[in-house]
């Protein structure tokens, strides 16, 4: 059986350098056919994650040099296969987490990386769950691993990560006390959260009122100094995720800063004798030993799909637009006006 050999044109969203979300490019190459191990993924949806808005300033902690095409994670269908890799796999549908290159009518992805969509769950709801998904369900399950009838704290309950989270933790058992601005207080009180206001000078202390025995996890995407009251509510034994550094986002200067001065302070916080523990979390901490690392994000993904087939999660869709206005999209997205994730689908023209 003979392997596609034809050229697949690609439309390609290209960030040049440090431009405002206007400045993207629109361009389009030819795909080689794929080499050993690797298919060809024809878009079915892309979306906007924090990591392109930190892409574009210049500020994420491993991003390539530019020019490059950003674009953290895809599903699609395959339409070719390269030597060694099943040609069963032409015409069905799977994601993969790419890091970069994901803004593209059709990319070049490792067989390896990609996990099955199931039927009934469409390429926007995958995608919108993808590594948000991971994420939440990582940090709940393996870095935290809450246990039924406990309590747990998410900071921007409403965001990608945390309206997943706060639907994984409720269908495990567990109590949420979520953050968010009051306008989104009745979505996160419909994901079956306890909302509390983040711009609320007292927020510290009304999440104490709730939870005056302490809590079991925090769950803290903002860093900065923050940490300290994140860390303060946890019960003896309690865990605080730590999994970015918003605080920091707009801060000029040195990317890796904020982050390792928060490395540091977890660190320390880890020898104290009260039974705590701080961790950061890293999607990509693992990557190293990449079968494990691969294993484990397709076993995860795999269940979060699932739950999403089931209805367990409703996937928070704030927009969808055509690839080509990716640099609208990026607006959007950075506006912070939208609940849930803003989705970028093929223009209609295309395939």
């Amino acid at each position: 059986m003979g392997h596609n050999t034809a050229t697949t044109s690609a439309t390609e969203i290209v960030l040049p350098g440090k431009v405002e979300p206007d400045g993207l490019q629109v361009t389009t190459r030819e795909l080689p056919s794929p080499p050993p191990g690797q298919v060809v993924l024809a878009l079915a949806a892309t979306g906007v994650s924090f990591a392109e808005q930190q892409m574009r300033r210049g500020k994420y902690f491993d991003q390539p040099p530019f020019p490059f095409v950003p674009g953290y994670d895809v599903v699609g269908t395959v339409t070719a296969t390269g030597p060694g890799v099943d040609p069963g796999l032409v015409g069905r549908r799977f994601a993969a987490v790419t890091k970069v290159g994901g803004w593209s009518s059709a990319l070049l992805l490792d067989a390896a990386d990609l996990v099955a969509v199931p039927d009934g769950v469409t390429a926007t709801a995958a995608e919108t769950v993808l590594v948000n998904g991971i994420t939440a369900w990582q940090m709940l399950h393996r870095t935290a691993a809450v246990r039924p009838g406990g309590t747990i704290v998410v900071l921007g309950a409403n965001g990608g990560v945390g309206s997943t989270l706060v639907q994984l933790a409720r269908h495990h058992g567990v109590t949420v006390i979520g953050t968010a601005a009051p306008r989104h207080h009745p979505a996160v009180r419909d994901l079956g959260a306890i909302p509390v206001d983040y711009r609320d000078p007292q927020m510290y202390r009304r999440i104490s009122e709730i939870a005056p025995d302490g809590v079991d996890a925090v769950f803290d995407h903002v860093g900065g100094t923050g940490v300290v009251e994140s860390w303060r509510l946890l019960r003896r034994g309690g865990t605080l995720v730590s999994y970015g550094t918003a605080a920091t986002k707009d801060v000029d200067g040195n990317s890796q800063l904020p982050v390792l001065k928060l490395f540091a302070r977890l660190t320390l916080w880890n020898y104290l004798p009260n039974g705590k523990s701080a961790h950061f979390y890293n999607f990509w901490a693992g990557k190293r030993r990449l079968d494990t690392f691969r294993s484990r994000l397709r076993d995860d993904l795999t269940q979060v799909l699932r739950l999403v087939a089931d209805g367990v999660i409703t996937p928070q869709i704030a927009a969808e637009f055509p690839l080509s206005q990716a640099g609208s999209a990026l607006a959007l997205a950075e506006s912070r006006t939208v609940t849930g994730k803003v989705v970028l689908v093929p223009d209609a023209h295309s395939g």
